[in-house]
């Protein structure tokens, strides 16, 4: 795995390249039953997460996405990311307060210009940047909990991926 270029990456990404039919592989994560993992295949993609019992509101999932290359050698694309749901509503609360603060913008400068007060909306835009940013302490925290659990993955994928002995 290639080192991520800075700390910020919020969903880590990878690439491998393994010499291995892409079937073989596909068949080795179907077949697989180690505890606590599910593994979930469609075509080329396969998702791995943690069975309902030790997953947290913060546990991450394993994306990985499998390409061949030629006829013995297949290209992994991954990613760790939390769990689509918790993704969707970090991603739709960020929207609403970008939303709001640009709506708050607009209702503070037409105000300015039309010489009336606007101190609300400036209020209004500072609560707003003040719930972003905990929006991004939480993020950050949900990333430090999650990150036992991605090692945890990560492991059990080359565990997979490596030939067998």
């Amino acid at each position: 795995m290639k080192k991520l270029p800075n700390d910020i990456v919020l969903r880590p990404r990878f690439q491998l390249e393994i010499l291995e039919k892409k079937t073989v592989l596909l068949k080795r994560f179907l077949t697989s039953t180690k505890e606590p993992f599910i593994i979930n295949c469609l075509d080329n993609h396969v998702f791995i997460k943690y069975k309902k019992e030790k997953t947290h509101f913060w546990s991450p999932q394993l994306h990985l996405e499998i390409d061949e290359t030629g006829t013995n050698s297949v290209k992994i694309y991954g990613f760790f990311g939390p769990n689509p749901t918790l993704w969707t509503l970090f991603m739709f609360l960020h929207l609403i307060v970008a939303t709001l603060f640009i709506i708050f913008g607009i209702w503070a400068y037409v105000n300015n210009s039309l010489n009336k007060p606007y101190g609300l909306q400036i209020a209004f835009m500072v609560l707003l940047v003040i719930v972003w940013i905990s929006l991004y302490i939480f993020g950050r925290i949900g990333k430090k909990k999650g990150k036992p659990q991605i090692s945890e993955l990560y492991g059990f994928m080359m565990e997979i991926l490596s030939p067998e002995k």
